[in-house]
Formats: structure tokens, C-alpha cells, sequence
């Protein structure tokens, strides 16, 4: 068992390194006028398939979010913050 277990590990580690690494976008985030604003719009980015992770920081009304390019894209985090009530720019 330990040897099948082992032989598909090792069949499988190509495909490891496939995978796309890591992206970064930093949204431009309105509507933020208060301290729990911040935590709706990281609730609503992790929400988004896959968003590893999402800081927002409330005075520079931005969140920079790491994702996965092969699952999500930064349009598709814009749409999330803006259905939520804070509409969002890829800041570029």
C-alpha cells in the first residue's frame, strides 16, 4: 500500500510544478468610511475561488490580494468587493 501511495506521489510531482505561482493585485476599494468596512471587503475577496489571501488596509483604501491566476483573476475580485457594496479598480 505504501508503495502505491509512494508511486503516485512521484507520478504526480510533475504536474506540481505546473501550476502557476502565486499572482498579486492591489484593488483601489470606495466606500470604506469605517473600521468594519475592511473586514466585509477581506470577508467578501476570500469568498473568491481561489484568493489565498486578501489585507485591506483602510487608509490607503486598498486590498492587495493573492490568488491563483489559473482560478480566479482581479476582475473577478473587483466584482466581489463592488457586489458587496464596495466598488473596486485594479490599481495599476
Amino acid at each position: 500500500m505504501h508503495t502505491l501511495i509512494a508511486a503516485a506521489l512521484v507520478t504526480l510531482m510533475p504536474l506540481a510544478s505546473l501550476a502557476a505561482p502565486p499572482q498579486t493585485a492591489v484593488l483601489d476599494v470606495q466606500n470604506m468610511t469605517c473600521g468594519l468596512c475592511p473586514l466585509t471587503v477581506k470577508k467578501s475577496l476570500e469568498k473568491v475561488a481561489g484568493v489565498s489571501q486578501a489585507h485591506v488596509d483602510f487608509a490607503k483604501k486598498t486590498a492587495t490580494v493573492t490568488f491563483d491566476a489559473d482560478r480566479t483573476n482581479a476582475v473577478a475580485m473587483a466584482k466581489a468587493t463592488t457586489d458587496a457594496g464596495f466598488p473596486s479598480t485594479v490599481k495599476k
